[in-house]
Parts: structure tokens; sequence; C-alpha cells
């Protein structure tokens, strides 16, 4: 009993050096986990974007079928086509990409036209959303793709 006594006052907890060490590892571990985290959201990001404009293409595609070649509108997608709605208005924000629809209407010489981009809500820096730009139209069947800071253009290589 009393060697039990002599060890257990003897015994002492961490001193300020290993405390501190331990902070500063448990910050480094944080640090280095937030950038790869904010990579992969980015990457997610990205991602969506590149399929939400081929949902779209695929959308532009059958109400065109429809309406004797003339292209829907982001609210004329969401009602007929079942679009999300968050896609709602002109230049909508969706998982951080900002997407743009232009439309030409048919005429009897030429028929109809649309193009779609979509840019990062916020294209550089540490909270940016994406670093890629894209477009496509009615004129081509892939998505172009960019990686500098402007929007994507039928000049831009496929996806």
């Amino acid at each position: 009993m009393k060697n039990l006594q002599l060890r257990s006052k003897d015994q002492r907890g961490f001193n300020l050096i290993e405390l501190m060490i331990v902070i500063a590892i448990i910050g480094l571990l944080i640090g280095v986990g937030s950038i790869a985290w904010g990579a992969m959201i980015r990457a997610g990001n990205e991602t969506a974007a590149a399929q939400m404009i081929d949902r779209i293409r695929t959308y532009q595609a059958s109400y065109a079928s429809r309406n004797r070649g003339k292209f829907a509108t982001f609210d004329d997608l969401i009602r007929v086509s079942g679009l999300d709605e968050k896609f709602a208005g002109e230049r909508p924000v969706v998982n951080g990409y900002t997407f743009a629809l232009t439309l030409e209407e048919p005429s009897n010489s030429k028929p109809g036209f649309y193009s779609i981009t979509a840019d990062p809500q916020v294209p550089d820096g540490l909270t940016s959303t994406g670093t890629r730009h894209f477009y496509t139209d009615s004129s081509i069947g892939s998505i172009k793709a960019t990686d500098e800071n402007r929007p994507g253009k039928a000049d831009d290589p496929s996806i």
C-alpha cells in the first residue's frame, strides 16, 4: 500500500511544452485537411456543373423537337422538362456555378440556337467554387471547358 502511495505522488501530468506540441500537430492536421476538403468541394462542383450542362442539352433537344425547333428558357425547362427549381431566373447559381443561357429564335432562313455557359461563382482564391469554365451550344455535340479565368467558348477543348 505504501509503495502505491509513493508511486501516485510521483506521477505528474503533461508539461506545457508537450501540450503545445500536441496542439500544434492538431492545428497542422486541420490546416492540411481543410485544403484537401476545399479541393474536393471544387472538384465536386465542377463535375456537377458539367453533368447539369449535359442534362440541359438533353432537355433542350427534347423541347425543340416538340416546339418546331424553338429552344426553352430555364423557367420553361423547369415547367416542362423537370429541370431542378434551383435554375429559376436569368442567371441561376447552382452548386457554386453561375449558369447563363442565350437563346435565338428560329426563322425561315436559320434554325434556333442556344448556348449555355457555367462559370464558377468564385473563380480563384482559397474560397473558389471551381476553376473550370464550361460551354456548350446547339451546334456542337459536346461540352467545352477551359481552365483559364474566362468564360468558356466553342473553341475550347471538349471534356
